[in-house]
């Protein structure tokens, strides 16, 4: 995909644009909407409410791991941006009916100079991304004094180690396929992780 730098600015200090910016909220909006009509399900909360604590936890989860991939390619002297995938974010919204979660709501798009390692970083720093915030949601979970937080630290948990599991995949323009082929014990490690956690979740009352 070609990425025309539209409307250069910076937020927080990041170099953007307001094409990034809009797609970055439309994704977000729309991924939070399909986690919590799947959640909804499981749940049995009220749907607003619902969707608020998605909004959080998908949202959180959604723009590090994705601003993990920017910031490393931008190391690397890359142009990166986000890009949203709107087939994918309507085909997200479709399945979730189903109760079912396909998260490919788009991806930072990279130009420059980008070997074998360099895309395996970039890919492992999303994905790091993930396990790192969803540890920092087990805390909150364990450790606070509302329900209301407790609820947000678990489904900030439950998802960011889903997010981090799924991308993990070796197929296709995953994550885990980029990892996989940078480094194998890497991508081993990383899964291990993953599965640690998605096994802790059981235990805790997760999906």
């Amino acid at each position: 995909m070609y990425l025309r730098p539209t409307s250069k600015k910076k937020f927080l200090g990041i170099p953007t644009s307001d094409t990034e910016l809009r797609d970055l909220l439309r994704a977000w909006f729309v991924i939070s909407l399909a986690f919590a009509i799947v959640m909804n399900r499981r749940f049995s909360l009220m749907f607003g409410y619902t969707f608020i604590l998605a909004a959080l936890t998908v949202g959180v989860g959604f723009v590090f791991h994705e601003l993990a991939h920017k910031l490393t390619a931008q190391r690397f002297g890359c142009f990166a941006e986000f890009r949203a995938f709107n087939n994918m974010l309507v085909l997200a919204l479709i399945i979730s009916f189903f109760g079912f979660i396909f998260a490919a709501p788009g991806a930072v798009m990279i130009a420059g100079p980008v070997g074998r390692r360099r895309n395996g970083l970039i890919s492992a720093a999303g994905i790091a991304a993930n396990l790192t915030i969803a540890l920092l949601f087990l805390i909150l979970f364990l450790y606070a004094p509302f329900a209301v937080v407790k609820d947000i630290g678990l489904y900030g948990f439950v998802i960011n180690s889903w997010l981090a599991l799924f991308n993990l995949i070796p197929f296709g323009n995953f994550d885990g396929v980029k990892v996989l082929n940078w480094n194998r014990t890497i991508y081993i490690v990383m899964v291990t992780m993953a599965l640690m956690l998605m096994f802790l979740q059981g235990t805790l009352g997760g999906f």
